[in-house]
């Protein structure tokens, strides 16, 4: 087995395409797939649309959905050289990249790293796509007290929880449920 010799791969660095909004993921495979067609995929090693997966709460019922960090943007990670410049230039819904005067200019490695963490902790957490503030009306709409209204007492973002005031016998009773056991009502 041969040995590489040639540090291309200590060259590479995370630069940002532009993509039209709704197509970054087609963008991506395009320069994946047109890469591999014209023998260039030695100078991409990583192409990807940053996002993470959410909770939404659709009819009542929880649906895993991917929500996208930056609209409109593909990260790829490449040795830019004239071929692969041109490459991406030429990809169709492809507007150009991000930098000055619309010259690729690559970010740094700790924002790569940020980013990367970020799409991370995304996938292996998923966050709920609505945010409930205190005083706000809820219906309960699973668990044992679906079909109660109640009151927001307390928000725990991190835990995706809510405190809930229900009136049980007409008692105000707090109630911990999910983001996802409640919907907002009008």
């Amino acid at each position: 087995m041969k040995e590489r010799t040639d540090f291309g791969a200590m060259t590479k660095r995370w630069y940002i395409v532009q993509a039209y909004s709704n197509f970054e993921n087609k963008v991506a495979d395009s320069i994946r797939e047109q890469a591999k067609q014209r023998h260039l995929d030695h100078l991409f090693e990583e192409i990807m649309v940053p996002k993470e997966k959410v909770v939404e709460v659709r009819r009542g019922r929880k649906v895993d959905a991917e929500r996208k960090f930056f609209p409109g943007y593909v990260l790829v990670k490449m040795d830019l050289s004239d071929e692969a410049y041109h490459l991406i230039k030429n990809t169709p819904k492809v507007t150009g990249f991000l930098g000055t005067d619309n010259k690729a200019t690559p970010i740094t490695d700790d924002e790569a790293m940020r980013i990367l963490h970020q799409v991370k902790e995304g996938v292996e957490r998923p966050k709920p796509m609505v945010t409930f503030e205190i005083g706000e009306k809820v219906r309960v709409a699973d668990g044992p007290f679906a079909t109660f209204e109640g009151h927001v007492e307390e928000v725990d973002e991190q835990r995706a929880r809510l405190k809930v005031g229900v009136s049980i016998f007409g008692r105000p009773t707090p109630v911990e449920l999910e983001f996802g056991q409640v919907e907002k009502v009008a």
